[in-house]
């Protein structure tokens, strides 16, 4: 599960840096606000990585999931893109979870230590 969060993960702070410049061009926006909250989205999305496999981890990338949609209301692409990584999360999440059961029950068998 982690390999797959975690390319999700870092698919999405590149795509929250790009949503930034388009930002950027929002003449209510300035460039403190605009890369202040860029920056925290991207920070969490890379901390992530680290901790997914942590108890939270996941709900805490729901929530990173949740606030990619909200973006939208700044960048109307981001409701598009926002849902793409939704679903891609739930998929990385879902078929994680079965591979890395499929590798205990494959350690399990063969007698050695649990590979997950």
């Amino acid at each position: 599960m982690r390999t797959l969060c975690a390319s999700t993960l870092i698919s999405e702070f590149l795509v929250i840096g790009f949503a930034g410049l388009v930002a950027m061009k929002d003449p209510d926006l300035t460039a403190g606000t605009v890369w202040t909250v860029c920056g925290i989205a991207m920070f969490l999305s890379v901390a992530l990585c680290g901790v997914i496999t942590r108890p939270g981890g996941v709900v805490l990338g729901w929530a990173l999931q949740i606030a990619l949609i909200a973006s939208g209301f700044f960048v109307p692409m981001m409701f598009i893109l926002g849902v793409l990584f939704a679903v891609l999360w739930w998929a990385s999440v879902h078929y994680g979870r079965k591979i890395d059961e499929a590798k205990a029950r494959s350690a399990a068998r063969s007698g050695q230590p649990d590979a997950a």
